[in-house]
């Protein structure tokens, strides 16, 4: 999952977009709203942000101002323009800060949807992260399982599950085996590790502070886990990465 900061000065605009979009089915959680490029660009140092969807004309600071603030941050983060204007001054700006995508307000759901698949994807491939949409052929309860640990990683539970099922938590379990031979756990750690992985390769974010993010109130727990899943510790994966 892949975090999303949305940055508007317009509260509808704003509110609108967050909560009108499936989010999470395309890979993407909504983790801030900001009003202005000055509160976004505090939020993206003080958190894991992946994207950073902003409006262009915004007062304090501009989202090309924000643009040009993030690529010397950080040329990791992906920024998208949306803006009421269809100008291709503003998307010729934003291009000297490695801004490819433009998006003209009232984005339609398509659009939203075509960019972000393909931002999912460039995503994916720069952090090695296989697709997490199964297989066509795969059982209709794994798939719902995939998608809420991929939703719940920090806060899963079986019980949470099965009451999405309406079904019981020992009926859940026995079905998930039997379908995959996995349990619930093991999903759920799957989801964990790869969110910790996206983590991790950004140099800013404190191994504690992911810990925390993915689910887990030990850090030394989850350095045992996630040495058992890639073989190396969270902070031999970070000097890997750089």
């Amino acid at each position: 999952m892949y975090e999303l900061l949305i940055v508007d000065d317009e509260t509808s605009s704003r509110d609108v977009i967050a909560s009108c979009f499936p989010w999470e089915e395309e890979g993407f959680h909504v983790c801030g709203l900001c009003d202005t490029g000055a509160h976004g660009l505090t939020y993206v140092k003080e958190h894991p942000v992946h994207v950073v969807l902003t409006d262009i004309t915004m007062p304090e600071m501009d989202g090309i101002t924000l643009a040009k603030e993030l690529h010397e941050y950080s040329d990791d983060i992906v920024v998208i323009f949306l803006s009421a204007h269809d100008d291709f001054t503003f998307a010729k700006d934003g291009m000297k800060y490695g801004v490819r995508y433009y998006l003209v307000k009232p984005a339609t759901f398509a659009e939203l949807k075509e960019v972000f698949e393909t931002v999912r994807a460039e995503l994916d491939k720069k952090y090695h992260v296989e697709s997490d949409l199964a297989d066509d052929t795969e059982d209709d309860l794994i798939q719902a399982l995939r998608q809420y640990c991929n939703t719940h990683y920090s806060d899963g539970t079986l019980s949470d599950f099965a009451g999405e099922q309406f079904l019981t938590p020992s009926y859940v379990s026995q079905l998930i085996r039997q379908k995959s031979d996995r349990n619930f756990s093991d999903f759920l750690t799957q989801a964990r590790m790869e969110q910790a992985r996206i983590l991790l390769s950004d140099p800013a974010q404190k191994i504690y502070r992911i810990s925390e993010l993915v689910g887990y109130i030990n850090p030394n727990n989850f350095a045992r886990a996630f040495k058992t899943y890639f073989g190396m510790t969270p902070s031999e994966y970070k000097e890997h990465e750089k």
